[in-house]
């Protein structure tokens, strides 16, 4: 059967390479070259490649049938911007899975406090469910299961790895955890995560924020979510912050989580997809700083989720110093 796929992607390959000497001789160039540089263009050429049928994120639903993505990402570089004025929330955009229902305004505005750098670790990097990967081109690595692997290369460890390279060349001090919380069992991956997070917390008390880092996932089999934006011209995937509600102090966490958003879209406009609220905890009430992010999805292939890791290693050292300095 995979033999018989791959003859048919080799089939497909050749004729659309015919296709298109035919029309460029033609002098169709112009609109040919606006059909092979179109997101469902590149969709078709990861086919032709793996075999895998994936998706821009506008074309599936994720979490609810009524779930809205993003604007379709702006082609801006990416910038060094200067911090937001934080005094203005409706550019941001918000889903509700909850039944909370905060001052968006008034937690955006809320000053952060904290400075990262400093001797001490300040930043915490974690994985709950470490062995997620991306949509393979070509990469020599195994999959534990589909999208899947335990190899660090490609899982979400190296998506960690990318953070924490920016972060530390900025001045800012990093521990990275390594450990497969979700393998050989998924099942109480969040629960193995708990008990790491209050380890590192109560050895380093100087760790004001935490990073879990996911890939996240939308589709039914091979036809899984691509997340689209472009970084400096080159495809990268999106980015999305999940905030639990439920825990009493999860406004602190918003007003941080709020803020990254708003810095993100600030640095590179569609960089990120709309913040969810979501009826659940994470884990983080263990800080006043603990994010969960998810870095693309399962049709996003790993250069694409490591441009936007690139992103949010960027929003953070904006952050490094707070923004109280701006009141």
């Amino acid at each position: 059967m995979k033999q018989l796929s791959r003859a048919r992607r080799v089939g497909l390959t050749a004729v659309l390479c015919a296709l298109v000497l035919r029309l460029w001789s033609g002098g169709y160039g112009d609109r040919l070259l606006e059909l092979v540089t179109s997101s469902d263009a590149a969709a078709f050429y990861l086919y032709l490649e793996t075999g895998r049928d994936v998706r821009f994120s506008p074309s599936l639903p994720a979490f609810s049938p009524d779930f809205m993505e993003s604007p379709p990402a702006a082609t801006l570089p990416a910038t060094e911007a200067l911090l937001p004025s934080f005094s203005d929330a409706d550019g941001l955009e918000l889903y509700y899975a909850s039944t909370k229902d905060p001052d968006i305004p008034a937690l955006l505005a809320q000053p952060l406090t904290w400075d990262l750098r400093g001797e001490e670790p300040t930043v915490l990097i974690i994985h709950t469910h470490t062995t997620e990967s991306y949509t393979r081109v070509d990469e020599p690595y195994k999959e534990s299961s589909a999208w899947r692997t335990t190899d660090e290369s490609y899982n979400m460890v190296s998506i960690g790895e990318t953070v924490k390279d920016i972060l530390e060349d900025n001045g800012i001090p990093v521990i990275h955890d390594r450990e497969l919380h979700d393998y050989p069992s998924y099942n109480g991956s969040y629960t193995r995560t708990r008990s790491t997070i209050q380890d590192y917390v109560n050895q380093y008390p100087s760790i004001l924020l935490i990073l879990d880092l996911h890939r996240d996932a939308a589709g039914e089999g091979s036809n899984q979510m691509r997340t689209s934006a472009t970084v400096d011209g080159e495809s990268s995937a999106q980015l999305m912050l999940v905030m639990g509600t439920n825990y009493d102090t999860y406004e602190e966490n918003l007003s941080l989580a709020l803020k990254v958003h708003a810095q993100l879209e600030a640095q590179c406009p569609g960089i990120t997809r709309p913040l969810q609220l979501r009826a659940a905890r994470f884990n983080q009430d263990l800080s006043s700083g603990a994010l969960l992010v998810e870095v693309g999805a399962a049709g996003n292939t790993h250069p694409e989720a490591q441009r936007a890791a690139e992103q949010l290693a960027k929003a953070i050292v904006a952050l490094a110093e707070g923004t109280a300095r701006e009141e």
